[in-house]
């Protein structure tokens, strides 16, 4: 009997707080309500305050939510449903006076918004993007499609797929980025990655190009950068000859530069190509007489090329006694540089507005 009685009055205590916590706020809300009706302005600051000691986070009606804590379980719903109403009550308040703050033309600092914009100048596109752009299109009107991989790549995808074993003495030709939290994964030196990862999927015929950004750990200077730009080429098919090769990138220099750019293939080594090949162009910043920028030679190289190697084929799962093919790779930027005419490759990643606006009418 004890504890029954205490119970209900502990129950009657509870009720009691809670009615006299609801007077106070319902006699707060009254007041409040009033004043909220009776403001009005076209100040833009004013309404801004208005709206800080309302609708703040700090505010009147966040204030009186957090009384929900008080409030018995059974009689937070009609709390809320009374605290809403008063949310919505000012909220409607605070638009319909910015609304009135617009059509009068007000605002922070004097705008009137009813005006049109001023013009903003038209930007432009970076000049490795218009190559690459260029480059991509040459080689889709030849039947290629674009591949894309990751930057980050483990060691097999990037060097022992492509007939490069670790103690291979051709990695020496590339100075990686290596994670120094895991050593078996690098920034990708070239674009032959996605090159493999395409002839794993087993999907014969293969004719793609893969442009990309590519990392290599070189002293930056007017020719070389620590992280560049590449478009590698990969055709895999039957009866594919040096032939196809040399008449695919014939067709693209001719595209590229204009019918009376000179051409000329050395023989090369690449571990991943059998037999391998390095192309070259007139300059075209000298017209072949010999400048700084081709050694006083006349001629650039633009490209590596060559047959894909038979063990490259084997690695990817391909039987290299019925499908063959060739592979090539090239820069962006030395294109970029000898069709604009800009004998410093640092350029391109100076972020300097001057330069990049040169572009706008290339776009």
């Amino acid at each position: 009997m004890y504890h029954s009685l205490t119970k209900s009055a502990l129950k009657w205590h509870i009720w009691m707080h809670y009615l006299r916590i609801m007077d106070e706020i319902l006699r707060q809300i009254g007041a409040f309500q009033d004043e909220i009706e009776a403001f009005d302005t076209t100040d833009a600051d004013a309404l801004e305050n208005f709206r800080i000691r309302f609708l703040g986070t700090k505010g009147i009606v966040k204030a009186l939510m957090g009384e929900m804590k008080s409030v018995p379980g059974d009689r937070k719903r009609e709390f809320g449903q009374v605290m809403n109403a008063f949310k919505q009550f000012a909220e409607s308040k605070f638009g319909a006076l910015t609304e009135k703050l617009i059509v009068s033309g007000g605002g922070a600092h004097g705008i009137d918004t009813t005006l049109p914009g001023d013009p903003l100048p038209a930007g432009s596109r970076h000049p490795i993007t218009l190559m690459r752009n260029r480059i991509v299109t040459i080689f889709q009107r030849m039947g290629f499609a674009v591949a894309e991989g990751p930057e980050i790549e483990d060691d097999w995808h990037n060097f022992t797929a492509l007939n490069l074993d670790e103690d291979h003495p051709a990695r020496d030709m590339q100075d990686t980025f290596y994670l120094s939290k895991s050593p078996d994964w690098l920034l990708r030196t070239h674009t032959s990655n996605v090159q493999i990862r395409e002839m794993q999927k087993g999907k014969l015929p293969i004719r793609i190009i893969c442009p990309g950004r590519v990392y290599r750990n070189e002293t930056i200077s007017a020719r070389s950068h620590c992280f560049f730009h590449q478009v590698e080429g990969l055709y895999i098919d039957e009866d594919v000859s040096f032939a196809d090769l040399k008449q695919t990138l014939y067709f693209f220099v001719k595209e590229m530069f204009g019918d009376d750019v000179r051409i000329r293939f050395r023989p090369s080594y690449f571990p991943f190509t059998e037999p391998s090949a390095e192309m070259d162009i007139s300059c075209q910043l000298c017209k072949g007489k010999g400048c700084a920028v081709c050694k006083r030679t006349g001629w650039l190289e633009i490209l590596g090329c060559g047959m894909v190697h038979p063990k490259v084929l084997e690695n990817c799962n391909i039987d290299p006694t019925r499908y063959n093919g060739f592979a090539f790779g090239m820069g962006i930027e030395r294109p970029a540089m000898l069709k604009y005419g800009i004998r410093d490759i640092r350029l391109f990643s100076e972020n300097d507005v001057r330069f990049l606006r040169q572009f706008t009418a290339a776009t």
